[in-house]
């Protein structure tokens, strides 16, 4: 599946119809490690329509015969595919801190959350339940079943790039489905070291199809091919709308799971010491690359001074560095576009007015030199309509903002374009449950930061942050299934529902 360059640098083939071969267009590209442009990680093959048609072809034709193996045994398959995983997750997470930056606890968590979406997934085989109803007609059995869809174009981004497959590919397979997957072209690694694991555990020739690389020629078939019945994207929101548009004349069910910028609100009663814990981990936790991540925090005007100097010093301290060194608490930007863009919002915070409190700068010295590293960064002095406070940025950069009540709070942490996470630090339960009412987003958390979902529940979020959609828990068996109304009138002869309902 793999050969060496004279460098020793391994090339990667796509998985197509069980086979790693190379891209029809004779192309690679190179995978380089954030931290340390110098480190290669790997070559990888820059496919174009040709090799996305073959897949699609392939999972077509695997349809055919995946659909009819009972949910059950599919699981078994799945089952194993979270034991392989298990045992080798330290290798899979250091992999993916050098391919994409993530301190290592974080790509050991990145691991553990695939290895338990596919226990869970798994155990969705025995169960996928249906309904069963009475009917308002004598000597007839009403029922509703799931039946899979078809091929699934699996599209997902770089900052979790085992986590987020899983939530994709474990439940379109276990319903039955066959899937390509395009992983992103920071992350290919991590991909592959899934796909083989797929492959490790049985799941035959055609079910599951890998393709590498970007562009058009790679995107365009994902979405507009005929044989794709269901598109599932995690992405930027401006790539969403272009991915729902390119799916929509022919009908596929679409699932974008989207941008987000995402609030903290502080009460005057919260405790500060364990809100400013949750700022930290909300807003600098894989250095702000996050969809869920706490770009914003809105401090109740009794205690913001304090917070402030607390979550400033607290900022201040922490390690940036390589996040395979033991002492990294933030590691780089995945990208030196990433970080462009990092530093494009520290100007433009500037220039809005707000106030620097720490950080801003790019640190680019010493064993820094070679990666893509910022300080992490706190504006104070936000008001609620600056771009830093309403853009998503995807990095390490806080806003804080100033209120006077709870509902002045909430105001602001609605007033965004996205609804995916947030989260309220009181020790008031009535007030907590106010806020959870009246935030409008997809996650919401008491006393805890913006990030740690589970996968045992709904994933997903509001207004531009999704279209409807959720991952995780069995909400993510109805993106890759379909429900079927069954009825069985075995009363021998013409019963008319709504017509000859019986009366007592």
């Amino acid at each position: 599946m793999a050969t060496s360059t004279p460098a020793s640098v391994t090339t990667y083939g796509n998985f197509i119809d069980g086979q790693w071969k190379p891209s029809a267009s004779g192309q690679t590209f190179e995978n380089r490690n954030p931290a340390n442009t110098d480190d290669l990680v790997g070559i990888f093959q820059h496919s174009n329509r040709a090799d996305v048609e073959a897949a699609l072809d392939a999972a077509r034709r695997a349809y055919e015969t995946w659909r009819l193996v009972p949910a059950p045994v599919r699981a078994e398959m799945l089952f194993k595919v979270a034991q392989l995983i298990a045992g080798r997750k330290e290798q899979f997470a250091r992999d993916m801190t050098r391919e994409m930056g993530k301190v290592l606890n974080e790509t050991r968590g990145d691991v553990q959350e695939a290895i338990d979406m596919t226990f869970y997934m798994a155990g969705e085989g025995r169960r996928m339940f249906g309904q069963t109803v009475p009917s308002e007609l004598r000597n007839k059995f009403a029922m509703s079943v799931r039946q899979p869809l078809g091929v699934c174009s699996i599209i997902t981004p770089w900052n979790f790039p085992m986590a987020i497959p899983s939530w994709k590919i474990v439940p379109a397979l276990v319903c039955g489905n066959t899937v390509v997957f395009k992983p992103a072209s920071q992350t290919p690694l991590s991909a592959v070291n899934l796909v083989k694991i797929l492959e490790e555990a049985g799941i035959p020739r055609g079910v599951v199809n890998m393709v590498t690389g970007d562009g058009d020629e790679v995107g365009t078939p994902l979405t507009t091919s005929e044989m794709v019945r269901v598109v599932s994207f995690t992405g930027s929101t401006k790539v969403g709308r272009i991915v729902n548009q390119a799916a929509a004349p022919t009908f596929k069910k679409v699932h974008l799971e989207m941008g987000g910028k995402n609030v903290i609100m502080i009460m005057e009663d919260a405790d500060l010491e364990l809100a400013v814990d949750g700022c930290l981990w909300g807003g600098f936790g894989t250095t702000g690359q996050r969809c869920t991540a706490a770009s914003r925090v809105v401090v109740h005007e009794k205690v913001h001074d304090a917070f402030v100097e607390a979550f400033v010093a607290r900022a201040r301290s922490l390690v940036v560095g390589d996040g395979l060194d033991q002492q990294t608490q933030v590691g780089p930007s995945n990208s030196e576009s990433q970080l462009r863009t990092v530093v494009s919002y520290v100007d433009i915070g500037k220039k809005e007015g707000a106030t620097l409190a720490c950080g801003g700068n790019r640190l680019s010295s010493g064993p820094l030199a070679k990666g893509f590293f910022h300080e992490p960064t706190i504006f104070t002095n936000v008001h609620p309509t600056m771009r830093i406070a309403q853009e998503e940025i995807f990095g390490p950069v806080v806003s804080v903002m100033k209120c006077r009540s709870l509902d002045e709070a909430v105001a602001i942490a609605n007033g965004v374009e996205y609804g995916l996470s947030a989260a309220i630090y009181t020790q008031d339960i009535n007030r907590a449950f106010v806020a959870m009412r009246d935030l409008y987003t997809g996650i919401f958390y008491i006393n805890a930061p913006t990030i740690g979902a589970e996968v045992h529940l709904p994933f997903g979020g509001t207004k531009n942050t999704g279209n409807g959609h959720r991952e995780a828990g069995v909400a993510a068996l109805d993106v890759f299934s379909e429900w079927k109304s069954c009825y069985i009138d075995f009363s021998g002869k013409l019963q008319r529902a709504q017509i000859d309902v019986e009366q007592i």
